[in-house]
């Protein structure tokens, strides 16, 4: 179909101004400066499953505006199955270049708040169970892909999404010592973009040729290295991805994925570690701004910690139509090898009123790999 001729438009940010004349072309979310929206996507061919982004919205919204270049040929999304390692491709909500290292499968527990629900979210009720709270939640597998992000993205997302999300224990005596990987990501299946390029290094990270090679004979063209297979089997207890939770309260939904991390000693008792990611996504058209945290933080030691504060991060972003999501990492020690956290975020509507959104309950559990963690990711 004439339609399909869109498959030649893939698109990426350059540094010169122009005026951009395709009709047809997807577009990289990496026009960060535009008030492009990457998740509103408009089927186009049906025969090839692919789409085309708005054109009304290809131009930048500032002065200084950058012309779009192709960086490669975009490809049908998977409806079934899963990418596979060295698959290219875009983060369909904050816009960067990545490609897949390999695949998690985890049990997402999915909760639909009912307005009843959602007007007691700020209640001080602990959950004994995934499946506890406003009414029982089944989990269902789903995938999702431990990814590089390309380091020429980092600094327009850095706003958005952190780009340090996988963080160790440090192997020494200071047990609250971390580091991080930079440019390491945990992407959704459905928030993967896929793309092929002729580049033999189309991402710029350093473990990318060292965790990749170029082969031109299979498909996609980047196949694993023996190192990225040691690497992922040494460091598989603290990079596994487990569980996934995810609720909505007036069309802001929370995800929330915790990590164990492992456990260390101090001062003559075990302290548990555990990472948890969370993103915020505004699925409404309303501009709302983050303002406050409330956390309940129960530990099976039988301790019940209130935690109150401005913001998350540091930080207490915007979410609209144009930036719709927020992603940020933290971190959180219990002296029990399990308990629960849950609690609300309160936003502000532009009007100046406020309203709570929960945040789905979730486990801090403890797991067989009680070990010392890697002591970094050289190889």
């Amino acid at each position: 179909m004439a339609a399909c001729a869109i498959r030649r438009g893939l698109l990426s940010i350059v540094s010169k101004y122009n005026q951009h004349k395709c009709t047809h072309r997807i577009l990289s979310a990496i026009d960060f400066s535009s008030r492009f929206d990457v998740r509103r996507v408009q089927p186009l061919c049906s025969s090839c499953g692919l789409s085309s982004f708005q054109q009304t919205r290809f131009m930048s919204s500032r002065p200084e505006g950058k012309i779009l270049e192709p960086v490669g040929v975009f490809e049908a999304l998977k409806q079934h199955g899963k990418y596979e390692t060295g698959q290219l491709f875009l983060h369909s909500v904050f816009g960067y270049r990545g490609i897949v290292l390999f695949p998690w499968h985890a049990r997402l527990y999915d909760r639909d708040v009912s307005p009843a629900a959602a007007a007691s979210a700020a209640a001080d009720s602990k959950p004994d169970s995934v499946g506890h709270g406003s009414k029982e939640v089944k989990g269902k597998m789903h995938t999702y892909y431990q990814v590089l992000i390309d380091t020429r993205d980092c600094p327009h997302i850095s706003q958005r999404s952190q780009t340090e999300a996988v963080t160790f224990l440090a192997n020494h005596d200071d047990s609250r010592a971390l580091y991080a990987i930079p440019g390491l990501d945990y992407v959704s299946h459905e928030d993967i973009l896929p793309y092929n390029s002729t580049e033999q290094v189309p991402i710029q990270h350093e473990l990318f040729e060292r965790f990749l090679m170029f082969d031109p004979s299979r498909n996609p063209p980047f196949t694993a290295r023996d190192t990225l297979r040691a690497w992922q089997e040494k460091n598989h207890p603290w990079l596994e991805l487990s569980d996934v939770h995810r609720e909505t309260t007036e069309n802001i939904r929370v995800t929330v994925i915790p990590f164990y991390m492992g456990m260390r000693e101090a001062q003559n008792s075990h302290v548990y570690w555990w990472r948890y990611c969370i993103r915020l996504e505004n699925l409404g058209n309303e501009v709302v701004q983050l303002r406050e945290r409330h956390w309940r933080i129960f530990s099976l030691s039988g301790t019940l910690e209130t935690v109150r504060g401005r913001g998350v991060v540091g930080k207490e972003p915007v979410l609209s139509s144009e930036q719709p999501a927020f992603q940020y990492s933290s971190h959180v020690s219990l002296q029990a090898p399990s308990g629960h956290m849950w609690g609300t975020f309160c936003f502000e509507r532009t009007d100046g009123s406020h309203f709570d959104v929960r945040i789905p309950p979730f486990s801090l559990e403890s797991n067989k790999y009680d070990k010392a963690p890697p002591t970094g990711y050289p190889l």
